[in-house]
C-alpha cells in the first residue's frame, strides 16, 4: 500500500474520533488573505438553499394564498422565503462562512394547488412547479424584496444564482388547469433508456412537458391572460413580450416565451446565473439558446448599471444534467448518443460523481484526478461538487457522522463547492415520517447551532480560506509529500497570482514540511486554521498545530 493510501486512512478515522472531544474554538476572523481577493466560478463557493425551508424573514406571507390541505410531512409551505435570506446575509452569516454565491431554488409563482404523486398530498414549496414565471410567489415575498436581497447580496460581495426551469409547467390540480397542447404533451412518460425517450416526454406522470422542439408560432395560455388581466398588468406583459420577439427574430415559440421571462429577471434585477433544472429533458439546442439570450440580458444590465457590477465575469450558467460525472469529460451518454453541454452552453455542469468517488477514493486521489480532467478536457470549464443535496437520495453523509470530514472533502475540492443548507451546522437528513426527497429537505436546524459550534467553526476556517484563496478551487494541484499528505494549489489570471499549501496529517502529528515550493527562505506565513505563524528556513516550516488539517499562507 502507498504511503500516502495508508496515512490518510489513517486520517478518515483519527478526524472522526477527535472530532467531538475537541474544545469549542471561535472563528479566527482576525486572519486576512494577503492578497486583493479575485473571484473566478471556477473556484466558487456557492450555498445552496431552498427559499421556503432556510429562514422566516416575514410571517406575513405565510398564509397568503389558500394552500391549507393536510399535506404529507414537511410537503407543504414551511415559512421560509426571500426576505430570510436577506436577513442572514446582512448578519453577516454567509460572510462568515466564506460563501461567495447563492444559489436559491425557484422563486416564480408556483401552482396554488396540491397534488399527490405518492408521496402524499404536496404543493410547489420546492418552486420547481412554476404557474407563472413573470410572477414571485407570494409565499416567497414580491419583487421588491427580490430586488433587496440582490442589492444586499451584492453589497456583501455575494453573487445571486437563481434556479432555472424550461421543460415543465407545474402539475395540474383542481385549481391549475393544464396549459394548452400547443405548449405543452402530457405523455408518454419518460423511459430514460435513451435519448428520445428522455427527452420527448413527461418527467412523472402529472408533470406536463413544455414543446422545447417546436417552433410553432403560441398565443398566451389563457390561464396567464385571464390572471394577468385581473392583476392589471396584461398590455404592460404583451408589449414587452412584443419587443422582445421582435428583437430576438425568434418565433412565438413555448421557450422562447419562457427565455424572455426567465431573462426579466437578469435585467430588472441584475442576478449573476442560474442553476438550468433538468437539462437532459430539454434539447441541447435549447440551451445554447438561452445561453445567448441571458448573455445579452447581462451585458444589458451591466450597460444600465455599471456601478453595480461586482466583476468582469461572464453570466454564470450551471446544469443539472443528472447523474453527469466529470470522469464524462464534456459528454453525457445516453446510451444510443453523447451529448457536449458544455460547449456554447454551460459554464459548468454538477457533479454526480463527486460523492462517490470520495466514498470509493481517497482524499488526495480524488483531488489528483480531478486537477488533471480540469485543466485538460475541461479547461476554462468546470464542475459544480456536491456531498449532499436536495434531490439527491444517496448523499455522502445521511447520517451525519461525518460532517467535518465533509467539509474538508467539499471545500478543498478542485472546482466550484456547493454548501447545501446546513451541512455546516449537521442538520439532519433523516426525518421520521417523510417520504421521498422531503427527508432532505427539513428546515434549517438554527436551534442547533451552540451544540454544532465545533462543525461551524471548521466550515468557517475552510470557507474563508477558500473564499480568500482562488487557487483553491481553480488553481493547479501538486502533490509535496505523500506522509503527511501536502499539496499546493496556485493559480494565475492576468497579473494576478494566488499560492497556498495544504497539509492533512494525523491530528497528533506535528511534522517538518518542505513548502519551498511556493514560498521562499525567510517568508513570513501563517496557518490559517490554526493561527500559528512562521517563518520558512531551509525551505521547510514546523508545524505545532494539534488539528488535521494545515492552511498555510503567506502573511
Amino acid at each position: 500500500m502507498k504511503t500516502k493510501t495508508l496515512i490518510l486512512t489513517i486520517l478518515s478515522f483519527v478526524v472522526l474520533l477527535n472530532c467531538e472531544n475537541k474544545k469549542k474554538e471561535q472563528p479566527k476572523k482576525e486572519i486576512t488573505s494577503n492578497t486583493e481577493n479575485v473571484f473566478v466560478w471556477e473556484g466558487a463557493n456557492i450555498y445552496f438553499l431552498l427559499t421556503d425551508r432556510f429562514n422566516n424573514g416575514d410571517t406575513s406571507n405565510d398564509t397568503l394564498v389558500g394552500r391549507t390541505k393536510t399535506t404529507g410531512k414537511l410537503r407543504g409551505f414551511e415559512g421560509g422565503d426571500i426576505k430570510g435570506v436577506t436577513q442572514k446575509i446582512e448578519e453577516g452569516y454567509f460572510t462568515d462562512l466564506g460563501i461567495n454565491a447563492i444559489w436559491m431554488t425557484p422563486i416564480v409563482e408556483q401552482i396554488h394547488g396540491a397534488t399527490d404523486e405518492g408521496t402524499g398530498i404536496t404543493y410547489g414549496y420546492h418552486g420547481y412547479w412554476a404557474k407563472d414565471w413573470t410572477a414571485v410567489d407570494p409565499n416567497y415575498g414580491t419583487k421588491d424584496d427580490l430586488k433587496e436581497l440582490v442589492e444586499v447580496a451584492h453589497k456583501n460581495g455575494i453573487r445571486v444564482v437563481l434556479d432555472a426551469v424550461i421543460n415543465h409547467t407545474g402539475p395540474v390540480t383542481e385549481i391549475d388547469p393544464v396549459w394548452p397542447n400547443d405548449w405543452v404533451r402530457t405523455e408518454p412518460q419518460c423511459q430514460y433508456s435513451n435519448y428520445e425517450n428522455t427527452i420527448t416526454c413527461t418527467l412523472v406522470k402529472n408533470l406536463p412537458d413544455i414543446k422545447t422542439e417546436s417552433n410553432e408560432n403560441v398565443k398566451l395560455p389563457p390561464q396567464l391572460v385571464k390572471k394577468w388581466k385581473a392583476e392589471g398588468r396584461y398590455e404592460e406583459e404583451v408589449t414587452e413580450l412584443d419587443a422582445f420577439f421582435e428583437r430576438t427574430g425568434h418565433p412565438r415559440a413555448p421557450r422562447f416565451y419562457i427565455m424572455k421571462w426567465l431573462t426579466d429577471y437578469i435585467t430588472d434585477y441584475g442576478i449573476d446565473g442560474y442553476r438550468c433544472d433538468t437539462v437532459k429533458h430539454t434539447e441541447e439546442f435549447v440551451w445554447s439558446e438561452f445561453k445567448t439570450e441571458c448573455d445579452y440580458a447581462f451585458a444589458e444590465y451591466k450597460k444600465a448599471n455599471p456601478d453595480k457590477v461586482l466583476d468582469g465575469n461572464d453570466f454564470y450558467l450551471v446544469g443539472e444534467v443528472y447523474n453527469y460525472g466529470i470522469s464524462g469529460g464534456k459528454f453525457f451518454d445516453f446510451g444510443d448518443k453523447k451529448v457536449n453541454y458544455y460547449d456554447n452552453k454551460f459554464t459548468q455542469q454538477i457533479n454526480f460523481e463527486f460523492k462517490w468517488n470520495a466514498k470509493q477514493m481517497l482524499i488526495g486521489d480524488v483531488y489528483e484526478k480531478y486537477d488533471k480532467i480540469l485543466h485538460n478536457e475541461l479547461n476554462d470549464y468546470g464542475v459544480l461538487n456536491y456531498l449532499s443535496s436536495h434531490d439527491d437520495g444517496s448523499p455522502f453523509d445521511p447520517d451525519r457522522k461525518l460532517p467535518k470530514e465533509t467539509g474538508t472533502l467539499l471545500l478543498l475540492s478542485p472546482g466550484a463547492a456547493q454548501v447545501y443548507y446546513g451541512d455546516e451546522s449537521a442538520r439532519s437528513l433523516v426525518i421520521e415520517g417523510t417520504v421521498g426527497d422531503a427527508t432532505l429537505r427539513s428546515n434549517m436546524n438554527w436551534n442547533e447551532f451552540e451544540s454544532n459550534q465545533e462543525i461551524l467553526n471548521h466550515y468557517y476556517k475552510l470557507g474563508q480560506f477558500r473564499n480568500n484563496h482562488p487557487a483553491v478551487g481553480a488553481g493547479k494541484h501538486e502533490v509535496i509529500s505523500e506522509s503527511p499528505y501536502v499539496f499546493s494549489r496556485t493559480f494565475t489570471k492576468d497579473n494576478y497570482a494566488d499560492k497556498v499549501i495544504v497539509v492533512l496529517k494525523d491530528v497528533e502529528e506535528k511534522p517538518s514540511v518542505n513548502v519551498s515550493s511556493v514560498f521562499e527562505n525567510g517568508e513570513k506565513i501563517i496557518d490559517y486554521y490554526s493561527g500559528q505563524k512562521m517563518i520558512v528556513e531551509d525551505g521547510e516550516v514546523m508545524l505545532e498545530s494539534s488539528h488535521e488539517v494545515v492552511l498555510l499562507q503567506k502573511i
